[in-house]
């Protein structure tokens, strides 16, 4: 039970952070629906989003010790990977934002509650709530504590298995009402998921994933 190596504990574990994450968004939820921010939206966002980004980062930081790694590559080892992920993340989300310009696409739920609530002070805090906090959180349930738990084989079907849950998983944590911005979440979380595998560092998919966010917010 104490080792990522248990299901029964793996489970309650992952319960635990599902729960944490249910809590920020919850929070970054109820501040989005509002007019006009107040003082305490922001107080209660950052205590609870420190809380639970330090417990993410406590937990995944102490299981690592659990497991033997065949090989690790730096993250900033390969810049040619990084430039070139970056690019495609960038001209992606481009393209997704000239689609919903053109109403060919759905808006995020967040894009709908900015565009009726549009000010400064908003526009910053989805900046560092959506852009920043949530999908470092969503990396490490979607990503880290995922392989963690359920794909530390080291084989090609453990791999692929491992990618489109990674995927699923993600696109589930920021579920939204449109079959096509599913299928893109989809994709993007699956990509993130490969650069983990590829380099064995949750820095490059968190990265990446805080990129294409903070387009996501910046284009709104």
């Amino acid at each position: 039970m104490n080792t990522p190596e248990s299901r029964e504990g793996n489970l309650i574990r992952y319960s635990v952070y599902v729960v944490g994450y249910l809590m920020a968004i919850g929070v970054i939820k109820l501040v989005t629906q509002k007019a006009l921010l107040h003082i305490w939206d922001l107080v209660l966002f950052f205590l609870v989003a420190a809380m639970v980004l330090l417990f993410y980062i406590y937990r995944f930081n102490r299981e690592q010790r659990f497991f033997a790694r065949d090989y690790y590559i730096p993250w900033l080892s390969d810049f040619g990977l990084i430039i070139g992920l970056t690019l495609a993340v960038v001209a992606t989300r481009i393209g997704v934002m000239y689609l919903q310009s053109y109403n060919r696409i759905s808006w995020y739920s967040f894009q709908i509650s900015y565009l009726k609530h549009e000010s400064s002070s908003m526009f910053w805090f989805l900046i560092l709530a959506v852009g920043v906090v949530l999908p470092i959180l969503q990396e490490f349930l979607a990503t880290g504590f995922l392989f963690n738990y359920a794909f530390r084989e080291n084989s090609q079907i453990a791999g692929i298995l491992g990618i489109v849950s990674s995927g699923l998983i993600f696109t589930i944590l920021g579920f939204q009402p449109s079959l096509p911005l599913l299928v893109i979440d989809f994709l993007y979380g699956c990509l993130f998921a490969w650069s983990y595998l590829y380099t064995q560092t949750m820095w490059l998919p968190i990265y990446l994933a805080v990129v294409s966010a903070l387009l996501t917010v910046i284009m709104t």
